[in-house]
């Protein structure tokens, strides 16, 4: 058994490493994480070109048609380079429609996500903090030939650069839930982002007060289509962990190997070699949970659920922790802002709540053994 990448894969990560390095360094990540969008418009309409956006969407709906260990493949990279996108939403909303929407609403919308002629995201969560089915609060009241929809969804990702929002909502009519296609800026939507630890991540609340919704944009779903999402939420974010882990132990190991102490690079001290090496150890165990997931999702494995929460839930920990040894080992100055090594301390802080925690998912874990 083959456990490696294909030639192919290795080549898709050699473009888009190319692509990021010469398209969006850290200066320009910087220089985007201090604009309103928070992302770069011309960029993601590049990205949607090169075929990232619709990656694993099927192709008779102007996708590719891959898998996602390629997406992974991708997203590894982005994480890499930090890079400030709102893929990670927009992906999950075209996953919602694909997977759960009619023939005739996937070829209203996969098409127009595919080609990124607009920026999608997915709000599943509520004030409660729940990740459960059963934490959705918001309804979904029948009125006509319409729906009309009452609630908040909190944690968005991209909410207010996203000009269509799939959200999850009760029925009120009858038990069940629903997706709601939401486009534009319908009469009492107000979407509002909040402060991040990460600048280069945006996320904030969407409030639905008696928004009007065509019964054609709405999307009947079974309490495990939250599940679903709320698990391919989690392998994303993983995979992006992964590239940002990788690149800070590189920058941690290039600066032990030039910061000269005792007349030597810092890098010959135990007190360095030690915490480098855990740190990637760190990363190769989680890694190898990552990749085992996201066979498992393109195969349609019954190990999915498992090994994706146990990758997010290392990462989760192995990310936080790389982050402060990093910083330490930067002599604590990596903590100003000149120094890169803080961005990616950052990035780990966005992660660790997204799609659940590492409590959250080493508990699923359990109950998932029955334990």
């Amino acid at each position: 058994m083959n456990f490696g990448f294909s030639d192919e894969q290795e080549h898709l990560r050699g473009e888009v490493r190319r692509f990021l390095d010469e398209r969006c360094p850290i200066d320009e990540v910087r220089r985007l994480a201090d604009t309103d969008v928070g992302y770069c418009e011309k960029l993601w309409r590049e990205i949607a070109e090169l075929g990232w956006l619709g990656m694993t969407t099927s192709e008779a709906f102007g996708g590719s048609g891959l898998g996602w260990v390629d997406l992974i493949v991708v997203l590894e990279e982005m994480g890499r380079s930090l890079f400030p996108s709102p893929i990670v939403g927009h992906v999950l909303a075209a996953s919602a429609i694909e997977r759960f929407a009619s023939e005739e609403q996937k070829q209203r919308w996969l098409p127009t996500l595919a080609s990124g002629d607009c920026v999608a995201t997915l709000g599943l969560f509520e004030a409660n903090d729940m990740l459960e089915p059963g934490g959705i609060e918001a309804r979904a009241v029948p009125d006509g030939d319409d729906f009309v929809l009452r609630g908040s969804k909190r944690y968005v990702p991209d909410v207010e650069a996203a000009g269509f929002r799939v959200v999850a909502a009760c029925r009120a009519d009858s038990p069940g839930l629903v997706l709601a296609l939401i486009q534009g800026e319908p009469e009492g939507l107000a979407a509002s982002s909040h402060p991040m630890i990460d600048a280069t991540r945006r996320m904030g609340n969407l409030d639905l007060d008696d928004v009007r919704v065509s019964s054609e944009d709405i999307v009947s779903i079974e309490d495990d289509a939250i599940e679903a999402l709320r698990d391919l939420g989690a392998l994303l974010v993983t995979a992006d962990a992964s590239g940002a882990v990788d690149a800070a132990i590189q920058l941690t190991a290039k600066y032990a190997k030039e910061r000269i102490q005792f007349e030597q690079p810092i890098g010959h001290f135990q007190g360095v070699k030690h915490p480098m090496a855990e740190m990637y150890t760190d990363l190769e165990s989680f890694r190898s949970l990552l990749y085992y997931a996201g066979w498992c999702l393109d195969t349609g494995h019954e190990d999915f659920a498992r090994y994706t929460s146990l990758a997010k839930a290392y990462a989760t920990d192995a990310f936080v922790r790389t982050g402060l040894d990093s910083i330490q080992l930067h002599g604590a100055i990596g903590f100003t802002t000149d120094y890169d090594i803080q961005l990616f301390f950052k990035r780990s802080k966005w992660m660790r709540p997204m799609y659940g925690d590492a409590d959250f998912h080493y508990e699923r874990v359990l109950a998932l053994r029955g334990v």
